[in-house]
This record gives C-alpha cells, structure tokens and sequence, in this order.
C-alpha cells in the first residue's frame, strides 16, 4: 500500500467521523431552538415551548425512519421524489448508518423553525401532527430536489447546508401557520371599525435564556455548515465564513436599531447573528470572505425589516422573528449563491456568481430553486394547517392562552417550580396620558398645582391619638433620595416593599424590537412610615420635595390615622412605642 493510498484513506476516516461530529453539533442546535424560544416567549409557556421542541426531534425520528429517509434519499424517481422503501429494516447490514443520522437531525431542524412563530397559543396535539407532516413528507420530497439527485440537483441549483431547503422551507410555514392562528391576545390593538391601531410589545421573559440559545446555534453552526466538507480548506474557509456573515450581522443591527430606536435593541442583535447564520448557509462553500461581510450586512437589515412587516404591515404575530430570520434570510442565503459564488473558494470548480463574472445562469437557477420549494411549502403546509383547523383544531381557547400552556396542556403549574412569577405582558393595554411633562423639573420653583399634580396627597386626616401613618408610592429610582430625606427629619423605621404600579407616560416608553412597550405594570417602591413627635406635615414635604421631576405619576403619598401603637418587645404603647423610630 503506497503512501498516498494510506493518507487517502486517513483523510477520508477523519472526515467519515467529522461528518457524525456535525451531525452531533447539529443535534445540539435543538437544545439551542428551544433556548431562544423559551426565553423570547413568556415564563407561562414554557414548559410548553420545551416540550414541543423536545417532541420535534422524537417525533421526526419516528416518521423519517418509516418514510422520510427513503423520500429524501432512496432511488430517485423522475426527479420528484426518492423510492419508498424499508432498507433500515430489511437490508440493515448495508445501510448507510451515518448518512441517515445526518439527514436526520437536519430534518429535525426544519420543524422546529415553525414552533417560535406559533408559540403561546396552539394545541400541543395540532402541533406534533404538523411537526410529524413536515418530517415526513413536506421537507424530504424538496430536500431530495436538491440533496438528493432530484431535477434542482440535475439542473445544477446549489444550497450547501440549508438556507432555501431547510431555513426557507421552515420559515414560510411558520409565517403560513401563524397567519391561520392569528396573534396573541393583546398582540394588536383595534378600533371600533376593526381596524389595527396599535402594535403591543410582549418582552421575552428571559432573554438570559435566549442568548444561551443563541450561543449554542451558532455553535452548532459549526457542524451544521461544515459537516459535509471533505477538506481541511474547506472546513477552514467554510467555519470563516460562517463566522463572519453572523458577526457582521449583529453589528449592522445594532448600529442600525441604535440609529433608529435610540437604544441598541438586545432580542434583535440576538436575531441578527442567526439570520447572518441563516444567510451564509447556502453559499458559505463558494463565497469567499468579502462575499460573507456583504452577505451579513444585508442580513442584519433584513431581520429588522422582516419583524417590522409582519408587525406593522402583515399583521402576523411572530413572539420570535422566526419568519424574519429563517424564510428572509433564507431566501436571501439562496439568492446570494448566484450573486456571490467564486472559483476561488477551496473545493468549488463551477459555481460562479453574478459579480464574480458567471452572469445570470447560476442567478436563475437559483430563483428558479426559491419559487419552486417556495411553493411547495406553502400549498403543502396551507393542506395541512386546514385539515388541522377543520378537526382538531389549531388554536387553543382564550381562557387556556390567558392562564398558559402549561398548565393547561400539560398539567404544570409553572417551568420554573419555586419561584413567584407575574405575567406582565399586554393583555390588556391603558389609555395614555397626553401630556405628563409638567413644565418645570425643579420642585423650588414648582407651583403648588404643579407639586400636586406630580405627587397627589390624599387628603389628611385629623387624629385624636397625634399618630399619624405615612404610605408612600415612588418610582425604584427615587427609593435613595427618600430614605435620604426620611432621615435626615429623623425618621429611621421605615417598612419598604417593592411593588407593581399601573401607570403610562406618554413618549417615555422604550421599546422592545421596534414595538413602543406599553407599561401597564410598572416596578414601584412603597415605602411604610408612622410618626408622632415628626409633624407629618413635613414629611409629605419632604417626600414630595424628593419624588418631584415635574411629570405626571412622580409619586403618590396617603396619610392614615393610627389608632394604636405597640411595641412588641417592650409592651410600650402609643407615642412611647415610636421614640426610638423618630
């Protein structure tokens, strides 16, 4: 045996076992889905959120070993689809172990595109039917086009790892799905006519949670892109540009919703890097660096673009810009390989792009590849989401949305056993004050009106026992400068609880993936003092004088009749029991 015989077979081991590795890699990416949605969704649904994502991959396992393995890469038959057959249980000793894993997990991931844009209002059971139709038939008849010696793959159309047959695919039916679920409650906001007037943003409950996600998608990218090199330049030019178009990506986005929003916009960026991700998957094996930058650059407007649609003109709920990041970008990934493919990419010999001097034949064929698995998607999913609705059903009821999916569908009373949690999303929403800039931030040169209207003082009371109970509401913000002004009257017992406040200010709120964030339910401060020897009289100005901005909902301050006071370490009484607190 020569040398070059045994480097050979070497080289081809090696990558025989990279190949399994990125299957692995490609396997963790669900652990990476179920992250980012659970944590851009809310705390009451996430038990749900894993579940589904869990059942993606066990459900998928179980179709494609019946029939979407032999769809996708069995004998092909005219080109549409591959041979039905059983050779995993009839002819195990001469299956193709590894090329079944792999295609595996790959189809794993195009189900669980679709679960972040209909995620916190549809049926478990409707879900896993679908998820198993997308497994089963759906993405294995389009991927055995391209992957699998079908007439894409004949006529010379390329998607190295997935931008049009799995991100594209996943990502017009999750935009087809969630437009037959219709948005969450409270999403949007109608007039009497019916007609949409608002936008309404519900944050993610962790976004912690999500980046995690993030992280271990683009981890997993790694494997996802690289999986099916054969070269070690290959692999090397394959990982740098799977790494470039994404971080690209997340910069232009937080320069443009910087720009934009005022403020760097978290969930966003995170979007971002996995629609550079999403963009680079068709092309990373025949683009070169220059091409991955312009690639990330295009995809990190994208995003931003795609959740503004579907929020402000589509109308389709999306909790995690599913649609924008995976059918977006993947039709723009897709795209690109006729625009950006070169020669000089390790391992490419033919593909050549638009501005790389090969005109418009790989353009076209790329076109051609978007509108044909395009449309089959769309009709194939549009069946099955109304044969779905028609039977069982696709959405749950108001009241199960309202109290969340996991306890209604799966008997949990929280994901997160051990700790309080409060939904404080929009579901429902709060007229806005106008106008609560005052007109004057100093409270010295403030009118009385003005004082008042930032800081109402409810009428106080006249006791009999001269002792007098002091409540007051405060913004977290101010918490110092009124423990500050308590003391320095002498006050040093005070109860402190942190509280929720309705409340809105017009023009102040933030907003979240370009969505102004109604803040129905605000963090707040009360603050609990009784006084006698202390004229209460000053320390409603005190606390005034320290809550006061000049704006509308500043603090509110109630003054109570004590009754009676003990002390119960002491048994003191009334006054007596106060001294050591004044």
């Amino acid at each position: 045996m020569t040398e070059e015989t045994i480097m050979q077979l070497v080289t081809e081991n090696v990558f025989g076992v990279w190949f399994l590795i990125g299957a692995a890699l490609v396997f963790w990416m669900q652990a990476g889905f179920a992250m980012v949605e659970a944590g851009f969704t809310r705390a009451k649904n996430t038990g749900n959120i894993l579940m589904k994502n869990l059942m993606d991959f066990c459900i998928g396992t179980v179709v494609f070993i019946l029939i979407g393995f032999s769809l996708l890469l069995g004998e092909d038959l005219l080109g549409f689809i591959g041979k039905p057959g059983f050779d995993i249980f009839t002819a195990y000793g001469d299956f193709d172990f590894s090329s079944f894993v792999f295609n595996l997990v790959f189809c794993a991931t195009t189900a669980t595109i679709v679960s972040g844009a209909m995620a916190e209002r549809t049926k478990f059971l409707s879900y896993c039917i679908y998820s198993g139709v997308i497994s089963a038939l759906i993405y294995p008849i389009e991927a055995h086009w391209i992957w699998g010696g079908g007439w894409l793959a004949q006529l010379g159309f390329h998607d190295f790892a997935g931008s049009c047959c799995i991100h594209m695919v996943g990502g017009i039916s999750a935009l087809i799905g969630a437009a037959f679920l219709g948005p969450r409650i409270g999403k949007f906001t109608k007039d009497k006519a019916g007609k949409i007037v608002k936008v309404n943003a519900f944050p993610g409950h962790n976004l912690a949670l999500g980046c995690l996600g993030c992280f271990i998608l683009w981890f997993g990218w790694y494997g996802f892109n690289g999986a099916a090199c054969t070269s070690v330049e290959q692999l090397g030019s394959v990982l740098l540009t799977t790494t470039v178009a994404p971080a690209i990506a997340t910069v232009v986005c937080m320069v443009f919703t910087w720009l934009k929003y005022g403020k760097p916009d978290v969930s966003m960026c995170m979007n971002a890097s996995l629609a550079g991700l999403v963009a680079i998957t068709a092309p990373c094996d025949v683009t070169d660096c220059l091409g991955a930058i312009i690639i990330g650059i295009v995809a990190g407007l994208l995003v931003v673009f795609g959740v503004w649609l579907l929020d402000y003109k589509l109308h389709v709920d999306d909790p995690v810009g599913a649609v924008a990041v995976h059918m977006m970008n993947g039709i723009w990934g897709t795209i690109a390989v006729g625009l950006f493919a070169t020669t000089s990419a390790p391992g490419n010999d033919s593909v050549v792009g638009l501005f790389y001097g090969g005109g418009f034949h790989q353009l076209g064929l790329q076109l051609l590849g978007v509108i044909s698995v395009g449309a089959w998607a769309a009709v194939c999913i549009t069946v099955t989401f109304v044969v779905i609705k028609a039977t069982v059903g696709l959405r749950v009821t108001e009241e199960e949305e309202i109290i969340g999916l996991d306890a209604t569908e799966h008997g949990l009373s929280s994901a997160y056993a051990g700790f309080a949690l409060m939904d404080i999303s929009n579901t429902m929403t709060m007229e806005v004050n106008e106008n609560t800039d005052l007109g004057e931030s100093e409270y010295e040169t403030a009118s009385e009106i003005q004082k008042n209207a930032a800081i109402k003082v409810e009428a106080m009371p006249v006791s009999s026992t001269g002792i007098y109970k002091v409540v007051i509401i405060s913004k977290l913000t101010k918490y110092d400068h009124l423990k500050k002004a308590m003391n320095e009257l002498g006050v040093t017992g005070m109860t402190v609880t942190q509280v929720m406040g309705c409340g809105i200010q017009k023009g102040a709120g933030e907003k979240y993936r370009g969505v102004e964030m109604d803040a129905t339910l605000l963090p707040k401060v009360k603050v609990e003092v009784v006084v006698s020897k202390i004229p209460v009289e000053k320390v409603v100005d005190a606390a005034k004088k320290a809550l006061y901005t000049g704006h509308i909902g500043d603090g509110k301050i109630f003054v109570y009749d004590v009754a009676q006071v003990v002390k119960v370490r002491t048994g003191e009484e009334g006054i007596a029991a106060l001294q050591d607190v004044e």
